[in-house]
């Protein structure tokens, strides 16, 4: 259980004061008082005050320290590790985990003015994220169709590329991403049919395990009038196997 000053025993005299609560045990704290959950996939950023991802980067980094120590790795006569803790801890903070410690990324919508009701697609966009499980690269691409409504909102192409990014920058497992983006882009969009397709590469299987180097992975999501008329779905499968080849 977590311990703030409030809620410590009183302080005798003579006794040394309580060390400050760190910068992870801080924002957890808030997490479990708001009763919001915190998994690997999650966007945390409404609990993360000003100052403290600096302060969780060193927090990791110190931590990355002890993981190398622990590997018996010479990071002090190593000019190859020397660096790699901060290195590390950057990386994941404002790099590969992003999509958990910053808010949506701005997004300029604007209206159907012009009533556009026929299919559109999206992508391949390139899209990088991390198994959950052992913290491997997964790296593919997504295609993404939307049937708008004339009271859809319409956004940038450059916009779906920012969200797949946002949505993918953290640890997690693929057919729950492609849930989490399609849920994103469906709150967005507004529109009466949505379609996802994600091919990746799933570097757990090619870098341990059963090291299998051809092997990828699809998933797809369709919802509203993809879901429920099969010629707008073969027009876009269509459409996309004729893009991918």
């Amino acid at each position: 259980m977590l311990r703030t000053l409030e809620t410590s025993p009183p302080i005798l005299k003579g006794s040394a004061l309580p060390a400050p609560l760190s910068a992870s045990d801080r924002i957890r704290y808030r997490l479990i008082g708001a009763g919001c959950r915190y998994h690997a996939n999650d966007n945390i950023s409404d609990f993360i005050k000003e100052g403290e991802l600096d302060e969780l980067k060193a927090e990791v980094q110190s931590k990355m320290q002890e993981v190398l120590h622990a590997l018996v790795i010479d990071t002090q006569n190593d000019h190859n590790t020397n660096g790699t803790a901060e290195r590390v801890a950057r990386m994941f903070l404002t790099e590969v985990f992003r999509g958990r410690y910053v808010p949506m990324p701005a997004v300029t919508e604007f209206p159907n003015a012009s009533h556009l009701d026929q299919l559109m697609i999206v992508g391949p966009i390139t899209v990088r994220s991390a198994c959950s499980h052992h913290l491997c690269p997964i790296m593919g691409k997504v295609w993404i169709g939307i049937l708008p409504n004339e009271h859809s909102n319409l956004i940038g192409l450059s916009k779906y590329a920012r969200i797949c990014d946002w949505i993918m920058g953290r640890p997690q497992i693929q057919e729950e991403a492609v849930m989490m983006l399609a849920d994103e882009l469906e709150r967005r969009v507004k529109p009466d049919g949505l379609a996802l397709v994600m091919e990746s590469d799933h570097f757990c299987m090619q870098w341990r395990g059963v090291k299998d180097s051809d092997a990828s992975m699809t998933n797809s999501v369709m919802r509203g009038a993809f879901l429920k008329d099969a010629t707008l779905r073969r027009e876009f499968l269509s459409l996309l196997s004729k893009k991918s080849a």
